[in-house]
C-alpha cells in the first residue's frame, strides 16, 4: 500500500537556526519558510535525492505542534510521510484493519491530500500519508 518515503518531519522551536544547519553545515538546498495556517505550522523543506526533510515550527498559539515541543523542548522527529496512490482507499483499508485515522483528509503542504495515523498504532511514530 505505501510507496516511497516522501519526507521526515522534524519539529523545532527555531526554524531559521535549523534551516541554517542544513543549508550551511550540510550544504543542502533549503526552501523559504511557508506558513501553513490550516495545519498551524510553518514549514521549510530540505531537498534530498528522492526525498525531503520537513522542518516544522508552531504557527500561532493553538498549533498542534506546541504540545509536541512542550514534551520535547529540544525538538525532534515529529512524523514520517509516505506516499500512497489513493488516499481514500488507503484510509478505508486502514480503518477496516483497526488503525486510528486522525481527522479527515485535508490538503497538505505540497497541495496534495494527506491524512495522519495515530502513533500508538505504529510503534509510537506519527504517520502521514500523502497522495502521490
Amino acid at each position: 500500500m505505501i510507496g516511497k518515503l516522501n519526507h521526515v518531519a522534524i519539529a523545532t522551536t527555531d526554524l531559521e537556526k535549523a534551516a541554517l544547519v542544513y543549508r550551511q553545515t550540510l550544504g543542502a538546498k533549503v526552501s523559504a519558510p511557508v506558513d501553513q495556517p490550516e495545519h498551524g505550522v510553518t514549514t521549510i523543506f530540505v531537498e534530498l535525492p528522492g526525498s525531503k526533510v520537513e522542518l516544522l515550527s508552531p504557527l500561532g498559539a493553538n498549533s498542534p505542534l506546541a504540545n509536541f515541543l512542550a514534551r520535547n523542548p529540544g525538538g525532534g522527529v515529529h512524523h514520517l510521510c509516505f506516499e500512497v496512490q489513493d488516499i481514500h482507499a488507503a484510509r478505508d483499508r486502514l480503518l477496516g484493519e483497526g488503525a486510528r485515522v486522525l481527522g479527515e483528509v485535508k490538503t497538505g503542504a505540497h497541495g496534495k491530500p494527506v491524512l495522519f495515523l495515530h502513533p500508538k498504532d505504529f510503534g509510537g511514530v506519527l504517520i502521514e500519508l500523502e497522495q502521490a
